[in-house]
């Protein structure tokens, strides 16, 4: 099926309708968002997500001990305890964290913001115990017996007759005959269970167990979600100091966006006079092409979804007026070729088509730029930063969709409504 300028017009507002329904999800569409496919069942939180900066959170600073790791292993355990913080925080269900880690000297760091979160200490617990799991047997409950968090398969909480929470662990085949062997020896005695040197319980031992063990206590659920997140994502490879603890606020955050959605709103509305004072008619089909490439973005970004900070903001509001870039070099180019004598309708498809060597070229260049600020392949010798990632991205995402509407959109336009 050939897409003559009527079916083009006609696709682009199906999209851009739906796109505005995104866009404005809570007012056309609910923000959780579930519907079937193929009998598969699919769902989106379309609220737009918002950065440390933006909304508040936690952000902390982690102090790695390496005096007991040789030198040559301290590499690999700072990526192991970014691993473990990495997986303990998807307990928490923060949207978008930024973990990394740093080095200064002989001091390994591990760097978290977390957006959103409004118990500190919960999430402080959470993320820097190290959560060393192992039993302990004798007569002042002091000798190890080698049964530790490492035979662990899984953890789970679980609730008794009473209601109350406890905690189930679900041992590997090697660490499920370990405690077979434990139980089977320690009957009528105390067996306890330590995390990170602090007994958790202490129960006697009635018969040998060759299942799996519950850890029954005075637990609330939060407590035992804690320790179940901690279990689950496995022990830190280092004890971990916390060097700094802050609070960040959104306030300022929300002011400065403001400011930047003013500004933006501003420029927005120089680039369409400038626009429609240059060019008239055409400069007007490209203002409706600029509103429809915003619509787009929002959606985009609530689909993907893409975490929203100042820097992400400054891309977006970069790339508005890189939007009409391609719009001005596709408008010179035909009034140039009006110059030269060429029919409107020759002379537009001319100057779509002469217009795209220069206006690839230039996009092609800032894409590259962007790869190298996004650093997708995390790269030591190039830029780390969350900040500048979200910048790259935002960017990236407006040079893409500038071009569907600087060349797809704008030329559709043109076609139906230019005579």
């Amino acid at each position: 099926m050939s897409f003559t300028p009527i079916r083009s017009l006609i696709l682009i507002s199906v999209l851009t309708i739906f796109a505005a329904a995104v866009s404005g999800a809570g007012f056309f569409l609910p923000k959780d968002l579930s519907f079937q496919i193929f009998d598969r069942d699919f769902s989106r939180d379309l609220s737009l997500r918002q950065g440390l900066d933006l909304q508040g959170g936690l952000q902390l600073v982690l102090e790695t001990d390496m005096s007991e790791i040789p030198g040559s292993e301290r590499e690999d355990a700072l990526d192991s305890a970014q691993s473990v913080i990495e997986r303990r925080v998807d307990f928490l269900g923060v949207t978008e964290p930024f973990i990394q880690t740093s080095r200064l000297g002989d001091s390994y760091r591990v760097l978290v913001d977390l957006p959103g979160i409004t118990d500190p200490d919960e999430a402080l617990k959470l993320v820097g115990q190290t959560a060393q799991l192992d039993f302990r047997e004798g007569e002042n409950l002091d000798q190890r017996t080698g049964l530790t968090g490492k035979d662990l398969a899984k953890a789970a909480v679980e609730f008794d007759q009473a209601g109350k929470p406890q905690i189930a662990l679900t041992f590997t085949a090697e660490g499920g005959e370990k405690f077979a062997e434990i139980t089977g020896r320690n009957v009528g005695k105390r067996l306890a269970i330590f995390l990170d040197d602090a007994i958790l319980t202490a129960p006697v031992v009635k018969e040998q167990i060759t299942g799996n063990a519950v850890i029954t206590g005075d637990f609330t659920l939060e407590e035992a979600k804690r320790i179940v997140a901690q279990l689950n994502a496995g022990a830190l490879p280092t004890p971990i100091l916390v060097l700094e603890r802050r609070q960040v606020g959104p306030t300022i955050g929300q002011e400065a966006l403001a400011k930047s959605v003013a500004a933006g709103l501003v420029g927005l509305a120089l680039v369409i006079f400038f626009m429609i004072g240059n060019y008239g008619r055409l400069g007007i089909l490209a203002a409706a092409a600029l509103v429809v490439y915003g619509i787009l973005t929002l959606a985009l970004y609530k689909l993907i979804p893409v975490t929203l900070t100042l820097s992400g903001v400054a891309g977006f509001i970069l790339s508005v007026g890189m939007a009409v870039d391609a719009n001005i070099l596709i408008f010179e180019r035909i009034k140039e070729e009006r110059r030269w004598g060429k029919d409107l309708k020759v002379a537009m498809e001319l100057g779509f088509g002469r217009a795209w060597d220069a206006i690839r070229d230039a996009n092609v260049a800032t894409l590259m730029t962007v790869f190298i600020l996004f650093n997708p392949f995390n790269w030591p010798f190039l830029v780390t930063s969350g900040m500048v990632r979200g910048f790259a991205l935002t960017l990236g995402l407006g040079v893409l969709l500038s071009l569907f509407t600087g060349i797809v959109v704008t030329r559709t336009l043109v076609r139906v409504f230019y005579r």
